[in-house]
């Protein structure tokens, strides 16, 4: 992971808007980063100035949630579960659509929706941030996508006043959207609404849902629903509470008990990520036959979490691959320090000066051609 330095000089909104827009004339590829005075960070990812996609905030998981809801009702996100190195990564959120793409769960017309939703509502937290805290921020070169999905407008950081601008005018000022609203005086709310109205407000407003939750509920904006609620907050009725996020399930991983082929703990282990199964093939019955453990991995959606999981002593990377290629997952694995110096091996059919030296960029260890030998993979491993 590359180190942050931030920067000392504290920048106020119209600063940190003009740190977008030098991004987007740049065509910067790379992160920015903020973080607030209250240590609320975001993260906005850019490829070719372009910004494809945003993390952090108070409520990742929450929002997660919130997106999927919208935009993809028919997936249940409990049955979803997660890894702990699944959620390690800042932008576990972007894999995950990116998983559920592959496999045809989701649409492109969706993956982009929640895109463009997430980074709006990320931009808008910054953007009532930087009105009443200061904001220090920095560029990092961290990619993590070669090939996004999905592309943001040139123009779209103008939406993080414009939106800001919006609710600041309807005097919600200092209503955090990621705050719940909770009834702290039923009998003067009885006697100011319907019954029907007074059961609504009991049901929803019970301080598990923040506002925005209730808008996706309720099948509204934030806005109008922030509007309605106001004048019971001003007159104490109605209370605005922080509540914690709500994570997905996060589940350990649990190896056989009685494995049919016992390993001894001190045997290294070789992976192989290929989507040739010849080439995993014959990789294996070399890697055995010399009485080292293995495993081939031939989708290369799932090799991060797999690779996480196992921690192999050294890794072959197939250069071209159909979703992800070599470099890309060859990058990710460099960003992880359990893997800061793990031998990682490209394997390609062109003997090329410029793969190798980009292989060299995104931190290879080494390059063998194929078709693949025993003399030239041994010498490797040894």
């Amino acid at each position: 992971m590359p180190k942050y330095i931030w920067s000392k000089k504290m920048v106020i909104l119209g600063n940190v808007l003009n740190e977008f827009k030098t991004c987007t004339q740049l065509q910067y590829n790379g992160t920015l980063n903020l973080k607030s005075a209250k240590n609320h960070k975001w993260s906005f990812y850019y490829r070719l100035g372009r910004i494809i996609w945003a993390s952090g905030g108070i409520h990742p998981f929450r929002r997660w949630r919130r997106q999927m809801a919208q935009n993809c009702p028919e997936i249940d996100v409990d049955k979803i579960r997660l890894s702990s190195q699944d959620v390690a990564i800042e932008y576990w959120d972007y894999r995950l659509l990116e998983i559920l793409y592959k496999k045809q769960k989701i649409q492109r017309e969706q993956f982009h929706n929640i895109v463009e939703h997430t980074i709006a509502e990320l931009f808008f937290d910054l953007a009532q941030e930087s009105d009443f805290s200061d904001v220090t921020c920095n560029r990092s070169q961290e990619l993590i996508v070669e090939m996004p999905m999905s592309f943001t407008s040139a123009d779209v950081s103008l939406q993080m006043h414009d939106s800001w601008k919006i609710w600041s005018e309807a005097g919600l000022a200092n209503l955090y959207p990621d705050l719940a609203p909770i009834i702290r005086k039923p009998e003067q709310l009885q006697q100011l609404v319907s019954p029907a109205v007074y059961n609504n407000f009991v049901n929803l407003i019970n301080g598990k849902y923040t506002l925005r939750d209730l808008a996706v509920k309720m099948k509204q904006n934030p806005l109008p629903v922030a509007r309605s609620l106001l004048p019971y907050i001003l007159k104490g009725i109605i209370e605005l509470i922080e509540i914690p996020d709500l994570p997905l399930s996060v589940v350990t991983v649990q190896k056989n008990s009685a494995p049919a082929t016992p390993q001894k703990p001190n045997v290294p282990l070789v992976a192989c990520v290929d989507d040739s199964p010849q080439v995993g093939k014959l990789l294996e019955e070399i890697i055995t036959s010399h009485g080292l453990r293995f495993i081939k991995i031939h989708d290369a959606v799932q090799a991060l979490p797999i690779l996480i999981q196992n921690k192999p002593d050294l890794i072959f990377l197939d250069l071209m691959m159909p979703v992800a290629s070599g470099y890309e997952i060859c990058t990710q694995l460099r960003r992880i320090s359990a893997f800061a110096h793990t031998p990682i091996i490209i394997l390609t059919g062109n003997d090329g000066l410029l793969d190798r030296v980009r292989a060299k960029v995104v931190g290879s260890t080494d390059f063998i051609t194929k078709p693949v030998a025993s003399d030239k993979v041994m010498s490797i491993v040894r």
